[in-house]
């Protein structure tokens, strides 16, 4: 039984309701579902397809877990490469929860967050992806108060993702074409691109220097993805881009991607 939100406590009286492993649909207080691993859950309902839009549903295949995620819309594919590229993500899946809760008049409202990560440390993060800040109107922003604070309540956070710059979404969609493990390259050539951009040098330089640019290009390209190699996002990708392997020098190189799409813990 879904429960009225208290007045200044958005967060009391949620509920969620997500399928577990075997296919078996749960309801639990948000406080206990929280325990769930959402990230190994499948979406608690489907991305509609839509007659006429010119994107529909797809997968994305990630990195960081292996497996693919659904996906319903560019915007929310993006934001899958970026969370995909960050090292303290280490789980990822497509609408794994919905929270229902009764609003001041009584009525049960209820929402599905696109996305769940998880980081590191265990916390999680519930995130919609809208193409524009005033996506999904005021229900959408009624949404996220309660999210938040449901959120905050165990220690998680939610936040509706804005999109990047598109220079930068360019950049991240050129380097996860080399995402996947096979592009890495043999530990010897790794060594050797660690070598070459010791110091900041030009891409086509430090890809010279290697040897076969056929060989070399799409190991630094994954070097780039990983963060074992650094360059500005915010600039398009050439030859003459300045990469660097240093990692106290290419964390000034390399603008993070959090000052991009917004602090975690800030939203």
């Amino acid at each position: 039984m879904v429960q009225q939100a208290a007045a200044g406590g958005e967060s009391a009286g949620i509920e969620a309701a997500f399928a577990t492993a075997a296919g078996q649909v749960t309801q639990l207080p948000w406080d206990q579902a929280a325990a769930v691993q959402f990230e190994d859950l499948a979406p608690v309902s489907a991305f509609p397809v839509v007659p006429g839009r010119r994107w529909g549903p797809g997968w994305w295949w990630s990195a960081t877990t292996g497996r693919h995620v659904v996906h319903g819309s560019a915007a929310m594919r993006t934001q899958l490469v970026i969370l995909d590229r960050d090292p303290d993500v280490t789980g990822l899946s497509a609408r794994p929860v919905r929270l229902l809760w009764r609003d001041a008049d009584g009525r049960v409202r209820s929402w599905v967050p696109q996305l769940f990560a998880r980081y590191a440390d265990g916390t999680g993060l519930l995130a919609d992806c809208p193409a524009s800040p005033a996506a999904g109107g005021d229900r959408a922003q009624r949404a996220r108060v309660v999210l938040e604070a449901a959120c905050a309540r165990v220690g998680w956070s939610y936040r509706r993702l804005e999109p990047p710059p598109a220079v930068v979404a360019a950049n991240l969609r050129w380097l996860a074409g080399y995402r996947h493990p096979r592009y890495q390259g043999t530990p010897r050539l790794r060594a050797a691109l660690a070598e070459a951009f010791a110091e900041p040098r030009p891409l086509a330089d430090g890809a010279a220097a290697v040897g076969d640019s056929l060989q070399v290009l799409p190991a630094a390209y994954h070097a780039l993805w990983c963060g074992h190699l650094r360059t500005p996002l915010d600039e398009p990708l050439h030859e003459r881009t300045l990469i660097c392997a240093d990692a106290e020098r290419g964390a000034g190189v390399e603008k993070r991607l959090s000052d991009v799409g917004g602090d975690r813990e800030n939203g």
